[in-house]
């Protein structure tokens, strides 16, 4: 049974569907082309995902206490992995995401399609959008 919250397992189980390694990369290539565009301004130092060998950035604002994403990344299948985690992570509450285990990529399958350098992008991305989400709630209990 799993804790994951249902806009994880819905991608996730997208994923699990598809065998073949090569639907799985085109799969991320069809998310990387739905992803809304990062504007210019946001990508910035302080927004760039460290870690990672293509250039990707993240941003994450507050919304009615959920968490809404926009990021971008120079590289297709880097952006497909952006895209993966924005539409999962979207609309969670800030705990929900903070406390998520990334282990939900070896259920995609996509961590044995990937590169050791694009597999670990992966967990910098996530990192990365934890700490935007951990920074909501530091701020709120700040506020409280």
């Amino acid at each position: 049974m799993s804790t994951r919250p249902a806009s994880v397992e819905k991608i996730v189980s997208r994923f699990q569907q598809t065998a073949d390694p090569k639907r799985r990369y085109e799969q991320l290539l069809f998310l990387a082309k739905k992803l809304d565009p990062l504007p210019e301004d946001c990508k910035t130092p302080e927004n760039k995902v460290q870690g990672c060998v293509s250039q990707v950035f993240v941003v994450a604002d507050l919304v009615e206490g959920k968490v809404q994403y926009q990021a971008d990344s120079d590289a297709q299948i880097t952006k497909g992995l952006v895209a993966f985690l924005v539409r999962g992570l979207n609309g969670l509450t800030p705990q929900e995401i903070v406390d998520l285990s990334p282990d939900f990529i070896k259920d995609t399958q996509l961590d044995v399609s990937l590169t050791p350098s694009r597999a670990n992008g992966f967990y910098n991305i996530f990192k990365k959008m934890q700490t935007l989400a951990a920074g909501f709630l530091v701020a709120s209990s700040a506020q409280g």
